[in-house]
């Protein structure tokens, strides 16, 4: 057997090992080159004190949080007769009520908060508010108590009550705790409304089926009402707190006498009388401050106003005052408010509101693109001179010009027929005021 010659071999051996090398460099310049990087990279991180993986997420969470920081711009509304814009809330305002006292307004919004504003700051450039934080959930209905030291919200999530108690600091403001317990869950469908009897004996809530139940202040059901509508599409306690009423597919409104004995023990719940005269469903409907009056607004297009002050057992039917027509009723749900000497009727549809005067049935003023959403609610202050609505993060207020327009009406005409002099100057008075209210506001009519 012949052997290879020496110098073939040697020559095969170096070109095998200058190929070895020349891996061994590519792989050990790629594991330097990663090296590097990575040594600048902990250099940066322990720089602020970080790992390699928590600063990677620690960036990332800062642009998730100023993602999630960007606010949508807040919707932007000006009139001559808007009074002032309550702009605290973060999330949409759902819901808000004015105490009895007309000290405050309690508004609740889908940002896990109700504030309690003062009323007296209205007019004011700033507006103070107090904030009470409601734990894993949101209220969309929030009803004050009777004394002011207390209000109920509805929770989204939750499907029931939950009561807050209000507690005075030495400084001034105030503690908002809520009590151990909520209500237990007795409703099937969303709640669409809940309310507080002045008198302090009972609580109402009522969902969109046809369901109205009443509560004692201890979260037993009292009794149930099945209004046989259908469907509900509101529900309220009159200011009385003898009537519960609600209105739904019907073209009618439902009231209901809630019974009491003379010790205060609950005794029935009876039909009291009916609104009967619309055409066509009914979307809402409204009391004035002393019961006597009330409001409603149909699909058929039209409003109608009614004389309440009968006397039902006696079979005797509320009287038709007036009817109006307002054919965005036809078309689209509706809000009521009625001021509370029932001289002023304020309709929204979508995010415009419309103002009528009762007495001849006339518009006389509109606001339109109001918020930036769907109007949610709308109600008078307890003095009538204000009017809020809420549909975005903000609740505006309007001066009431129809109002004071309505009192001068009602004063001159007072004035012809008074013999008496004192009642001639409180008369008088009264006319002076409003005059000089509308004259402050630039809508006197010469």
């Amino acid at each position: 057997m012949e052997l290879p010659q020496l110098p073939e071999l040697m020559g095969l051996s170096l070109l095998l090992g200058l190929l070895a090398l020349m891996a061994t460099a590519a792989v050990a310049r790629g594991w330097l080159r990663a090296e590097e990087e990575t040594s600048s990279r902990s250099a940066g991180q322990k720089a602020n004190g970080l790992p390699l993986d928590k600063s990677l997420r620690s960036k990332k969470q800062k642009q998730h949080q100023r993602v999630r920081k960007e606010k949508p711009q807040q919707h932007n509304f000006t009139h001559r007769l808007l009074a002032a814009a309550l702009k605290s809330h973060s999330g949409n305002i759902s819901c808000m009520d004015f105490s009895s006292n007309g000290k405050y307004l309690a508004t609740c919004a889908d940002d896990r908060t109700v504030r309690i504003w003062s009323t007296k700051d209205f007019l004011q450039r700033e507006h103070r508010s107090m904030r009470a934080n409601v734990e894993l959930d949101h209220a969309t209905l929030v009803r004050f108590s009777p004394d002011c030291r207390a209000f109920i919200v509805w929770l989204a999530n939750g499907d029931t009550l939950r009561v807050f108690k209000m507690t005075k600091r030495e400084d001034g403001g105030y503690t908002f705790t809520a009590t151990p317990e909520d209500f237990p869950k007795k409703h099937k469908a969303s709640v669409i409304n809940i309310g507080i009897a002045d008198t302090g004996k009972f609580i109402m809530t009522a969902s969109s089926d046809t369901t109205i139940l009443i509560w004692n202040l201890k979260g037993h059901v009292l009794s149930t009402i099945n209004t046989n509508q259908m469907n509900n599409t509101h529900a309220a306690i009159s200011p009385c707190s003898r009537f519960v009423a609600s209105c739904g597919f019907t073209p009618d409104v439902k009231v209901w006498e809630v019974c009491f004995g003379k010790k205060g023990d609950f005794q029935e719940v009876v039909r009291a009388f009916e609104l009967k005269g619309h055409s066509a469903a009914v979307h809402f409907f409204a009391f004035s401050n002393d019961s006597r009056r009330m409001a409603s607004v149909s699909k058929d297009g039209t409003w109608k106003l009614w004389d309440t002050d009968v006397e039902y057992k006696k079979q005797q039917d509320p009287y038709l005052l007036r009817t109006g027509c307002f054919e965005e009723a036809s078309t689209m749900p509706c809000r009521l408010a009625l001021s509370p000497d029932a001289q002023v009727l304020a309709l929204a549809s979508g995010s415009s509101i419309h103002l009528y005067n009762t007495r001849r049935g006339e518009k006389e003023e509109c606001f339109e693109q109001v918020h930036g959403e769907c109007i949610t609610d709308l109600s008078f202050d307890i003095t009538g001179r204000l009017l809020a609505s809420c549909g975005d993060r903000a609740v505006r207020l309007f001066h009431n010009t129809p109002g004071h327009r309505a009192v001068v009406e009602e004063m001159q005409g007072l004035l012809k027929r008074a013999s008496n002099e004192s009642t001639r100057q409180r008369l008088q008075q009264q006319l002076t005021q409003a005059q000089e209210a509308l004259r402050s506001l630039g809508a006197l009519k010469k």
